[in-house]
């Protein structure tokens, strides 16, 4: 019989094709009226669970989307146990966007094949369901296995904090393997052992009782969409480090040796950015190079502001209100519910007598900071498995975005958690002609299933 590598090989044609199957799914979590959309992809892949021999099922709640959960105990009770998470939900999508072909089309072309979702995260679903598909077919599986795929991650994901609270049990394992993110480069692995956070506001500025007389009132009422700006100007100084008092209090300086460690990245990070971002030039906190300000330092971030008139043609008014939308991105040891009190209090301390603020946190459902330790067991053979599927040894590095749900994981499971992320950063994950390169694809199959293989080893003894 065939190893679940070599199997894995011969069906690469066929799992490229299931993937297709999911990415034709419009599965919008953020639009109320792609819930049906939701509901088929999860249909899918609890059919395709349980063609592979896996007992799956969809969870329900009121009020959210589906999540699915699937498991194959067949390894034994004195076996190592494998839960595996990622999320088959995915952002809007609209060929008026700019999109070069329909996003829930899929369309391969060059070695890769574009469709929303194909990046964030459907790629990175169902590599990991064909590596459980590979281990079933051929016996290979030394491992107990669990599945747990989220629907409305890109929308807040409300249910699976409470799911796997409630769940604590059953989702019990020696390892949880987050499947989400990227690496900044197609040939070379980079292994994840930190995430930022998250915490999101949102700010009204309102002064005059309705819109006024430019001309009439210009030079004596102060403009609320100027009050705003000179408000969210001042929430950075010329160096780029944030102003509000007490910001970076709990921040946890880098070390020498984890400077070290993240240095590797350097070169990658910067070649990274030049190709992606089309920025004239970079900025941030001058004491910190690149990959440092984009995963090891906080932010404040202003993500939109809207506020007055700007249809063609003129309105000459000096607009009721302003509106703005911000967050932070935080490290480990910053608290939510800290950082968003020192946030407001800073911008009420802001704020003239001449305007009215108003400023509202959602920090009770933001996700804090998380480093994992790299030199675990567990990590050690995450390491080992992109060294097989890739060839190459990964870097280490801490990403700059969140995947919320680690730090829940983190939190209320017993086991080791590591970041197994299989994607190109510059596949455009939330943007236009987002794609996934298919040789990075059949990689992280690869990678997968040897990190079964190595993990069953590290549990055994027979590393």
């Amino acid at each position: 019989m065939d190893s679940a590598p070599d199997y894995a090989r011969q069906k690469a044609a066929d799992f490229i094709a299931q993937l297709n199957e999911l990415l034709t799914i419009p599965s919008i979590s953020t639009l109320a009226e792609h819930a049906p959309d939701v509901e088929r992809a999860a249909r899918w892949l609890v059919d395709d669970m349980r063609r592979i021999g896996l007992r799956a099922e969809i969870h329900r709640a009121d009020g959210y989307l589906p999540l699915v959960y699937g498991e194959w105990l067949g390894a034994g009770a004195d076996a190592p146990t494998v839960l595996v998470y990622g999320h088959y939900d995915v952002q809007p999508a609209d060929i008026a966007d700019g999109w070069g072909t329909p996003p829930f089309q899929p369309t391969q072309r060059d070695g890769r094949i574009y469709a929303r979702g194909a990046l964030d995260s459907k790629g990175h679903v169902i590599a990991h369901l064909k590596a459980v598909e590979s281990l079933l077919a051929t016996g290979d599986a030394l491992c107990n296995i669990k599945l747990l795929f989220e629907g409305e991650e890109e929308s807040g994901s409300a249910h699976i904090y409470q799911f796997v609270r409630d769940n604590r049990q059953r989702l019990q394992a020696d390892v949880i393997v987050v499947s989400d993110g990227s690496m900044p480069d197609e040939k070379q692995p980079v292994l994840v052992y930190g995430l930022r956070g998250i915490i999101q506001f949102e700010m009204t500025v309102t002064g005059p009782a309705r819109d006024l007389h430019s001309g009439h009132y210009g030079g004596n009422v102060h403009n609320p969409l100027q009050a705003l700006t000179e408000i969210m100007a001042a929430l950075h100084d010329e160096r780029g480090r944030v102003t509000v008092p007490g910001f970076y209090d709990a921040v946890r300086p880098i070390t020498a040796q984890e400077r070290d460690v993240l240095d590797g990245m350097r070169e990658w990070s910067e070649r990274e950015w030049h190709a992606v971002t089309g920025a004239p030039a970079t900025w941030g906190e001058p004491d910190y190079a690149l990959h440092e300000r984009s995963g090891a330092r906080p932010t404040l971030e202003i993500n939109g502001m809207a506020g007055g008139f700007f249809e063609k043609g003129f309105k000459t008014v000096i607009p009721h209100k302003a509106w703005a939308k911000f967050s932070c991105r935080l490290v480990p040891d910053q608290q939510p519910a800290t950082i968003a009190g020192q946030v407001i209090d800073y911008i009420h301390a802001l704020t003239p007598p001449t305007v009215r603020v108003e400023v509202t946190s959602d920090w009770r459902d933001a996700a804090p900071g998380v480093v994992l330790d790299y030199e675990s067991p567990s990590m050690q053979a995450c390491i080992r498995a992109y060294e097989q599927g890739w060839g190459v040894r990964p870097i280490l590095t801490r990403e700059g975005g969140s995947v919320p749900v680690v730090a829940v994981f983190a939190e209320v499971l017993d086991g080791d958690v590591v970041l197994m992320p299989f994607g190109y950063k510059g596949g455009g994950a939330h943007s236009t002609n987002e794609y996934i390169v298919i040789e990075m694809f059949h990689k992280g199959i690869q990678t997968a299933l040897a990190f079964y293989d190595q993990f069953a080893a590290l549990h055994s003894g027979a590393d």
